[in-house]
């Protein structure tokens, strides 16, 4: 393990009070909120060269939020002029960038810098970047669990002579029409863009481990006049959200208190898939054997259609290897090809940041979570000192706005260092008892919910089965939980 004296700044490293990491809804989030507080020497860092994060990187066709709208947005900074109900990738995007501008914090972001790691040097944090060092007393992480594309490992696959890519790396310069085309993966990625590039190719083979249930997607365009009323009477706007949360949150029953709850919207998601699928093998096949929302629920109105077509077959034999021309599964066929794209999600519960952050001794995130990832609050860490993590372990959600949750780590981030200013602290450090107490709680919640129960293997799941990516009850109570830092709680000095 090295130590962490080893690590010493360049004389040039740049001296800041806060580094934050990142620059989707977690990093612009923080940096809005610190510059509302008073706080202006801070920098953020981003690998990339605009803003954005996820709805920046994920560029695929038809690709959009699941999460209603006006609920999937910033509370202190309304849109009113969301064109649909879902808002598509392009407008989450450039809404990202707008609320950069309009609360000023572009001259605080490092574009194109990419953090390579991050060391506590005993009373300063010491990042190094592909652009050189900076150093900060406080070091926070917007970089969230959907920025790292995972992939399968296929046997045979640096020998395929055709074109490969992910949906989080989308390939626009590649025309599919007429190309044969395989989609490993049925997650939330796969059926947005298979109904939108259907129509295009010649063939579409369609891997499936596991189907997913998908839901009716209740989706309309706003209206001019709507439009209208949210941009005169923002409290109407406000009011709009209230709703949709408090109906999102009431799911929580289906999800963690009441498991058979979720019968009643199966038959939904069952109902859908037969008025889609008329053809009983197909529908056979696109049936999972699981409860719903033991994975991820899908909403669409267009996939089961899209995968109905007579130039779509899915394939639900295991993959044996790839050739140079196509893809073997384990019943011996051979899927010709010349395309492959992974619709196979991102590294969640291995995230890169693991390897990067030393703490205390230079011990690393990865050997902290040897265990599986843990934090208080999903926002503390042991033996990492003022260190936060936004959209940290169980801070994601199965029913509702992650939007909600991040905003609620960013007041008990603020509360943080507001404390410290109070109390000439330099230092704060969870106490690993507080730590513990909490994970066990939240582990505690989490047996008897769907996403555990369920009869499912999720990406919710970490390699020994727990999961460590959902919070397990209502959000309301998650932001009662974060509404004060509670210095008790901490190591100081």
């Amino acid at each position: 393990m090295a130590a962490a004296q080893d690590h010493q700044p360049r004389t040039d490293a740049r001296k800041h009070r806060i580094v934050v990491i990142g620059t989707g809804f977690a990093g612009i989030g923080m940096a809005v909120r610190l510059k509302q507080a008073g706080y202006h020497d801070f920098v953020v860092l981003e690998r990339a060269e605009d803003v954005g994060g996820t709805w920046r990187d994920n560029t695929y066709p038809g690709c959009r939020c699941d999460v209603p709208s006006h609920l999937y947005s910033f509370s202190f900074a309304p849109n009113p002029d969301w064109s649909s109900t879902f808002s598509p990738q392009p407008e989450i995007e450039a809404y990202l960038r707008k609320v950069t501008d309009r609360f000023r914090v572009r001259p605080h972001i490092r574009f194109g810098h990419a953090v390579e790691s991050a060391h506590w040097q005993g009373d300063h944090w010491l990042i190094h970047t592909n652009q050189g060092d900076f150093t900060a007393d406080l070091l926070l992480s917007g970089m969230g669990p959907l920025a790292e594309p995972s992939y399968p490992k296929l046997a045979g696959i640096e020998s395929f002579e055709g074109e490969i890519f992910h949906s989080a790396q989308w390939n626009h310069d590649l025309d599919l029409s007429g190309r044969k085309v395989a989609v490993i993966g049925t997650g939330a990625s796969a059926i947005q863009f298979v109904p939108a590039i259907q129509p295009d190719v010649e063939e579409l083979h369609l891997f499936q481990r596991t189907p997913p249930w998908v839901m009716p997607r209740p989706d309309r365009r706003i209206s001019g006049v709507e439009k209208a009323i949210y941009r005169r009477f923002p409290l109407v706007q406000k009011a709009v959200r209230a709703g949709i949360y408090w109906g999102r949150e009431s799911l929580v029953l289906g999800f963690a208190k009441l498991p058979a709850i979720m019968k009643q919207g199966q038959k939904i998601a069952e109902r859908h898939l037969q008025q889609q699928i008329r053809d009983p093998e197909l529908r056979a096949e696109l049936t999972p054997d699981f409860t719903l929302g033991c994975k991820r629920v899908l909403i669409s109105d267009d996939y089961y259609p899209a995968v109905a077509q007579p130039n779509v077959e899915v394939v639900t034999d295991p993959i044996l290897e790839v050739t140079p021309t196509g893809i073997v599964t384990e019943d011996g066929v051979k899927h010709e090809v010349d395309t492959i794209i992974y619709g196979t999600g991102f590294r969640v519960t291995d995230l890169p940041v693991m390897d990067m952050l030393h703490g205390r001794d230079g011990r690393t995130l990865r050997e902290a979570w040897a265990h599986g990832m843990e934090a208080h609050l999903g926002t503390a860490i042991a033996g990492f000192p003022n260190f936060f993590l936004l959209i940290g372990p169980n801070t994601g959600l199965g029913h509702s706005s992650m939007v909600f949750m991040i905003e609620s780590q960013l007041a008990y981030i603020l509360d943080a260092i507001r404390t410290m200013d109070a109390n000439g602290l330099r230092e704060v450090e969870v106490r690993p008892e507080v730590q513990r107490e909490f994970v066990d709680g939240v582990r505690a919640s989490m047996r008897n919910t769907v996403w555990t129960r369920g009869g499912c293997t999720s990406w919710y799941l970490d390699s020994e089965g727990r999961n460590t990516t959902l919070w397990p009850t209502f959000t309301f109570r998650f932001r009662q939980l974060t509404r004060h830092f509670d210095r008790s709680q901490y190591l100081t000095r």
